[in-house]
């Protein structure tokens, strides 16, 4: 199973973008972040002309999570579940769970954080103690899972292109990577740096000051592996090609290739 992670940063603006890359590359899965648009308008029936089955958790304007799949999917749970049966609803459309050909695919958009310190770098670690949470919830199921997304954490120095300018802030703060290796260390691979330990690469090129054409990078988008897709991990490469279109999204996709 070839499954793809890509923040398209408003689904409208970028569709013949993804459905051009879609017919290229023609993944198995695609996980989409930042969608920026109610379920109901998503455009289902554009995936469907390439054969894909379309499952959308949205919202008007901002965050929203889809996935498009030519294998069927069996189940979908668009819900992190809450620390608390007590706390309230997270009203953030940012997680999508979907189940195809016996492993769950989590597809995440996490918070960005800043500014930091406030409520928005709280809201991102309360976040991430769900995920924990829900993530060793999983490895106490029986089924292989992934989570892969838009974690919007740089796990280490290596992953930018800058690390003294952005040690402050909430992508690259200690408390951010701390958390984000907790979850790592209830026993999930980074494919992608499983696979490229010494390679500085990145996924997401910002607008602003030619960050693309200067390279001035960061490695935001991850898939965690539990053990049992681990041992099946074949490849995971970042595909630039996107981030340098027209009306391109500022991230780039990433592809895993997940074996029998």
């Amino acid at each position: 199973m070839r499954v793809a992670s890509w923040n398209v940063n408003s689904i409208k603006a970028r569709l013949p973008n993804v459905l051009d890359w879609l017919g290229k590359v023609q993944p198995d899965v695609l996980l989409m972040q930042e969608i920026k648009c109610q379920d109901g308008d998503f455009p289902a029936l554009e995936f469907e002309s390439l054969g894909y089955k379309a499952v959308a958790h949205g919202q008007k304007s901002y965050n929203g999570v889809a996935v498009v799949s030519r294998l069927p999917i069996q189940a979908a749970r668009p819900v992190l579940p809450k620390l608390q049966d007590s706390d309230p609803d997270d009203p953030q459309a940012r997680y999508l769970e979907v189940e195809i050909n016996g492993v769950i695919l989590g597809n995440l958009y996490l918070p960005n954080g800043n500014p930091r310190p406030g409520d928005k770098y709280t809201y991102k670690l309360e976040w991430m103690q769900r995920l924990h949470k829900h993530a060793a919830r999983l490895l106490d199921g029986d089924m292989p899972f992934l989570l892969a997304g838009d974690y919007n954490i740089c796990p280490t120095d290596r992953d930018l292109y800058d690390p003294a300018g952005w040690v402050e802030d909430a992508l690259c703060y200690i408390d951010s990577r701390k958390a984000y290796r907790s979850i790592l260390n209830l026993g999930l691979t980074e494919a992608w740096r499983a696979l490229h330990p010494n390679i500085q690469d990145y996924t997401f090129w910002d607008y602003q000051a030619g960050a693309w054409f200067k390279n001035h990078g960061l490695r935001i988008d991850h898939f965690l592996l539990s053990p049992a897709l681990a041992d099946r991990l074949q490849s995971c490469e970042i595909d630039r090609a996107p981030r340098g279109l027209e009306k391109a999204s500022d991230h780039t996709p990433i592809v895993c290739m997940i074996g029998d």
